[in-house]
């Protein structure tokens, strides 16, 4: 096992801020304090003349973040992203651990599925890859996928993304089934007879361009019933990218009547507009479509009140040909593991504090990897951390992005906020911003 003196930084985590070097052992932290305790710890196990001594000077060392909804690709769709660059872009942004979406191909409603994205992952991750599985098998929403086998196996969030559930009797009996599994059902809030043929958000904007709108009526119609279904049930409902102002609002009257309500929202959908796309350039399409500045205010509100729990990538590859085809039917999609710690400090009004929160320990807890993720840095706790220099300036180059895709938004685009280094189960998977494999 590798051993590491994390020097010069300041710790930030549940429990506030303070400076102090971190020593890790075997994968587990062992010293919180001065460089001679941390030095003292490792001395104490033989190991001090092993390790390897990360410099934190001018940055913050948090619990790891987890990022509760990426698409890996694979299987099936390996030209665009797999396990192993996918994870690697993750490792880069301070990630260690992400919840993997089930649209693939085949898609996460069965165990051999499960089970290949997490062998992959052993054989080739730089993170954890926890597997979401399907509501409905091959989330064609007509039929339950078997939610008691999966969640028998470790499965603990469960999701068709890419499509809400559209009949409501079905998603009342997953819910039905998911409180006494234990688990979550994350909804992609979606009314499909709304979007259909729809290029971008519903507005002034579309008008002038001549697009046909996605209304947000769309969202937020499927918010307003999953709430009432969670009342109903008492089984909790994540919401996934909500995009619009109304959705923020339902979800934080559901949290005031204490309803079991947990959501997300992504980068793209607070520092992005509906009228990026007024040059027909499909690097801005995205599902849920990019909104209005209203929108985005709303978003940025209620990240800052809470009502939002987790800020969440949606990091969704395509590869060039596919983003190059006309607007209509060009796929929805950006990149955004490399760019979400960045575009959080750089966009949102928050303390900084706030912010590791909503990218580590709130989407660790929603994601059921809070045993292992987003946990205190303390002694005796699992060495899944990121080192972060809150003030360092990048630009972003997409030919320098671990994807394999391209389509990220943020071309040329100067940021603040860099990962140096991230460790995983207390091995350094990336040493100052650069991967180790």
């Amino acid at each position: 096992m590798t051993n590491l003196l994390i020097t010069n930084g300041t710790v930030l985590d549940q429990q506030g801020e303070r400076r102090a070097d971190v020593a890790v052992a075997d994968g587990v932290i062992v010293a919180v304090g001065t460089a001679t305790d941390a030095s003292d710890a490792l001395a104490a196990r033989q190991a001090l003349d092993d390790a390897i001594v990360l410099d934190a000077t001018g940055c913050i060392v948090s619990p790891g973040f987890v990022d509760l909804h990426v698409h890996l690709r694979e299987p099936g769709r390996e030209e665009a992203e797999t396990i192993e660059t996918g994870s690697r872009a993750a490792a880069l942004g301070g990630f260690t651990a992400v919840v993997a979406m089930p649209n693939t191909d085949p898609a996460h409603d069965s165990l051999p599925t499960i089970e290949f994205v997490r062998t992959q992952a052993a054989r080739a991750g730089l993170c954890e890859v926890a597997p979401a599985g399907c509501i409905t098998l091959a989330r064609a929403g007509e039929q339950l996928a078997p939610l008691g086998e999966l969640a028998a196996a470790g499965v603990r969030l469960f999701t068709d993304d890419g499509n809400g559930v559209q009949d409501p009797a079905l998603m009342r009996r997953a819910l039905e089934y998911a409180r006494p599994l234990g688990i979550t059902l994350a909804q992609h809030c979606e009314v499909a007879s709304l979007t259909k043929g729809a290029v971008m958000h519903e507005g002034s904007c579309c008008s002038h361009l001549g697009l046909p709108g996605w209304p947000a009526l769309a969202e937020e119609l499927m918010v307003h019933r999953d709430i009432e279904l969670a009342r109903l049930t008492g089984a909790p409902v994540h919401f996934l990218h909500l995009s619009t102002a109304r959705s923020v609002e339902l979800v934080r009257a559901a949290k005031a009547e204490g309803l079991p309500v947990t959501s997300e929202a992504a980068p793209h959908h607070f520092t992005l507009t509906d009228e990026m796309l007024v040059g027909f350039d499909a690097v801005y399409k995205v599902n849920p479509p990019l909104r209005t500045p209203a929108d985005i205010a709303a978003i940025k509100a209620g990240l800052r009140d809470g009502t939002i729990d987790a800020i969440a990538t949606d990091h969704a590859p395509h590869p060039p040909e596919s983003k190059e085809a006309p607007l209509d039917q060009a796929p929805p999609g950006m990149l955004g593991l490399e760019t979400a710690l960045a575009l959080s400090i750089t966009e949102l009004d928050m303390p900084l504090a706030d912010i590791v929160a909503a990218l580590s320990w709130k989407p660790a807890r929603i994601a059921h990897l809070d045993a292992r993720h987003g946990r205190p840095v303390a002694v005796g706790e699992p060495a899944n951390l990121a080192v972060f220099d809150p003030a360092a300036e990048w630009t972003v180059v997409p030919a320098k992005l671990a994807s394999k895709s391209r389509n990220t938004p943020y071309a040329g685009r100067t940021l603040r906020g860099k990962v140096r280094h991230t460790i995983y189960g207390g091995v350094p998977v990336v040493i100052d911003s650069v991967a180790q494999r």
